[in-house]
This record gives C-alpha cells, sequence and structure tokens, in this order.
C-alpha cells in the first residue's frame, strides 16, 4: 500500500527538485551513493548514542533520494539496468545501518539483549525477504506476491518510531516503549513476509515445472 500510494505522492513532490539537481549536472548514481552515506551516517552516528530524534532526522532526510535518483532517471530518459541494481544494492546498505544502529544501541547503553537480537533479526530477515524475491526471478518465477510488510513498511514503522521515541530526551514520558513495540511488529511482519514469498516461489515452481514437463510429453508424443 505505502509502495503504491506514498511513492507516487512524493515522486510528484519531488519532481521540481530532481529537476533542478538535473540541471546543475548531478547524476543520478551521484544522488544514490549522497544519499546512502547520509543514511548510514545518521544511524551509525546517532542511533548507537540513543539519539533517535535527530538520528531520524538525518535519515528521513536522505531516505528521499531512493525517489529523486529514480526521478531523475526518468526525466533523463536514462533508466538502465546498472541504476536499477545500484539501488537496489545500496538500499540494502541502508537498512542494514539502521537496525545495525539499533542493534549497536541495545547492545550497549541501552542495555537490552533481547531488543539487540530483535534489532538483528530485523536486519537479517529485511535481506532475506528481499532475496527470496530476487532469487525466484532470477529463475524465472513472477514471485507474484508483495507480503505483509515491505522494505517501506519496515523503513516507516522503524523510522516514526524512533524519531517518536527520540522524544523521550525531551521530556516526554514513557514515549520510549513505541521503538521495542515497533521492533517486535517489523520482525513478526518481516517472518509473515518471508514465509509468503517461500509459499508463492514453491508453487510457482510447481507450476512451472509441471508446464515444462507437459510440454516435453506433448513434444514426445508429436514427435
Amino acid at each position: 500500500m505505502l509502495n503504491k500510494y506514498a511513492r507516487a505522492f512524493f515522486t510528484r513532490v519531488l519532481t521540481p527538485f530532481a529537476a533542478f539537481l538535473i540541471r546543475r549536472g548531478v547524476s543520478p548514481d551521484a544522488v544514490t551513493f549522497i544519499g546512502t552515506a547520509g543514511v548510514v551516517a545518521g544511524a551509525l552516528v546517532f542511533f548507537p548514542r540513543g539519539e533517535f530524534f535527530w538520528g531520524t532526522i538525518v535519515i528521513t532526510l536522505f531516505v528521499f533520494s531512493d525517489l529523486v535518483d529514480g526521478n531523475m532517471a526518468r526525466q533523463l530518459g536514462r533508466s538502465s539496468r546498472w541504476g536499477a541494481f545500484l539501488d537496489s544494492t545500496l538500499d540494502r546498505v541502508a537498512d542494514s545501518a539502521i537496525f545495525g544502529g539499533l542493534a549497536l544501541w541495545y547492545a550497549g547503553s541501552g542495555d537490552d539483549n533481547v531488543l539487540c537480537a530483535v534489532s538483528i533479526f530485523c536486519l537479517a530477515s529485511g535481506q532475506v525477504v528481499s532475496y527470496t524475491k530476487a532469487r525466484g526471478e532470477a529463475i524465472g518465477l513472477p514471485v507474484a506476491v508483495n507480503g505483509l510488510v515491505e522494505r517501506a513498511e519496515r523503513l516507516v514503522i522503524s523510522l516514526v518510531a524512533a524519531g517518536l521515541a527520540g522524544l523521550h530526551k525531551f521530556g516526554v514520558p514513557g514515549i520510549d516503549v513505541l521503538l521495542p513495540i515497533a521492533l517486535w511488529i517489523v520482525a513478526v511482519g518481516s517472518l509473515v513476509t518471508l514465509v509468503q514469498r517461500v509459499v508463492t516461489v514453491r508453487k510457482e515452481s510447481a507450476e512451472a515445472d509441471a508446464a515444462t514437463e507437459t510440454h516435453a510429453q506433448g513434444s514426445e508424443a508429436t514427435s
């Protein structure tokens, strides 16, 4: 749902900014690298120190580069396999930094081994969820399922909760509980999504194998 509606809305909003960068001679790849560097810095500098509010502000500003670079490529007519590969690869780097930063907090000053483990699970499961779709498509399957919690949902849930939890340092009582709740939601949602994709790939592969076998039998009968 977020991919369908939020992405379309922000794409319209950011189109003038993308056009401005193009006029300045900035390349889509440069925006991709800068955006990822900003997210990684925001996550690994602020989150391990418990500065969730400011870390989220920095990360959010740079996360929008994921929409800007694609918008620029379309305006330039340069959509390419390389651009898609680079964007997808650096998305994984950014996601790892966000949940890695949270894991570092809980492993250190946050002093909660369970939430540290949950953060690591969110990091790992997010990578595997993406891999299942990419691997399924690589072997020729459509992987016609999105799943309960995709990347957009993982980021929105985690960053909104982290940002609000950061208000605890500004004197807002009890709000820091939102981050642990969000991490558990993302962890469970990612697990459900992983199962959905694995089941879908199993079903599609069985159908594809059956279709291939039927076609082979038909060819033998004809010959």
